[in-house]
């Protein structure tokens, strides 16, 4: 089979058309679901996931704090499914998202948070799953079947659903405008497939690897490590910019391969100096970006063909890694739909 008939190469191709469909069908939704927030005057916020989904939640940590000063964190599910200790609520909105909506460990967070009285939200592509039926407010994220087990429209989606709840809570037209540009931005990101595939070539024997984000995108270092991990089973560890200072760098050693994710931004200069260490000490350096100086410093550029706020960017930039780890698998002859040892629905307690 052709890697362009596979299911992920469909679903990654699929983002631009998915993401629209949402926008236009919940954004008014999700308008009234932030009024009805702002009447209960909600004043943090914490959210249950697993997997890809608990790196949407990192996003909105980002997000959500800084747009719409919330405080944010994430929750210990086991607290609630093994240990039987919830913490209190209080006034918290509690959100779980889930592609399936089918963990219990997930669910019994947003189903404590509705006893408690507490605020809750479930996003999911499933409308009728146990995690929407447990909360009182649900985003569906219109993603259509995803079929291949790697998460890639389904968190693309989220992501989504969090900025427009964010820009809903903002009352800011001017994040909705921006959010309206997404798909495209997306479909211009995926013209870099070509030499995304070229570049994998160059990783066929790669076995290990850092991956690099902070601020909004350090939620994409999570989630492009764990697609390298699911897909072409490198063991890719993710950090920040920062916390790779305080220690980790001990492990880069000449050639040592490290991904780094860098959209223009507040962070632009502290990266130039980061790329710079790295350098130094002989990795080998791979830089996502839209900032032609970041990218000239790189072994490996991997140049965004757009700008985007960087608020948003972490919808922008995921994708050159969801291409990157599906050519990689290719590269290796891997079935880039059944990774090894995984399931679609992974159910947790």
């Amino acid at each position: 089979m052709k890697l362009s008939e596979s299911h992920l190469y469909q679903e990654i191709h699929s983002q631009p058309a998915v993401l629209e469909n949402l926008f236009d069908a919940e954004r008014e939704h999700i308008q009234s679901i932030g009024a009805a927030l702002q009447q209960r005057r909600v004043t943090n916020v914490v959210i249950a996931a697993r997997g890809t989904s608990d790196n949407a939640g990192r996003y909105a940590q980002y997000l959500l704090g800084a747009v719409n000063r919330l405080v944010v964190g994430l929750a210990t599910p086991s607290l609630f499914s093994i240990y039987q200790r919830p913490p209190a609520f209080h006034d918290a909105l509690v959100i779980g998202i889930s592609q399936s909506g089918s963990s219990p460990d997930i669910v019994s967070v947003v189903a404590e948070g509705s006893q408690q009285g507490a605020t809750t939200l479930a996003i999911t592509n499933e409308p009728a799953s146990p995690l929407a039926q447990a909360a009182q407010y649900v985003i569906p994220l219109h993603a259509g079947q995803e079929q291949s087990v790697a998460a890639t429209k389904t968190y693309t989606t989220q992501l989504m659903a969090l900025a427009l709840l964010s820009a809903s809570l903002a009352g800011d037209a001017s994040m909705f405008a921006t959010l309206q540009h997404v798909p495209r931005y997306i479909g211009r990101v995926l013209q870099m497939n070509d030499a995304i595939a070229h570049a994998a070539e160059r990783y066929r024997y790669m076995r290990v690897c850092v991956v690099i984000g902070r601020g909004y995108n350090y939620a994409t270092a999570f989630e492009t490590a764990l697609k390298l991990k699911e897909l072409t089973y490198v063991l890719a560890e993710p950090y920040s910019s920062a916390d790779f200072m305080h220690g980790p760098v001990a492990l880069v050693e000449e050639a040592f391969p490290t991904i780094v994710i860098a959209p223009s931004g507040a962070l632009q200069d502290e990266m130039r100096g980061f790329i710079h260490t790295l350098r130094e000490r002989g990795a080998e350096v791979i830089v996502v970006s839209d900032a032609p100086e970041l990218v000239a410093l790189a072994r490996v550029g991997l140049k965004l063909p757009v700008t985007a706020p960087e608020w948003v960017s972490p919808l922008v930039s995921i994708v050159p890694g969801q291409l990157l780890a599906m050519h990689l698998a290719n590269v290796r002859d891997y079935d880039v739909d059944r990774p090894r040892g995984l399931r679609k629905v992974t159910e947790t307690h």
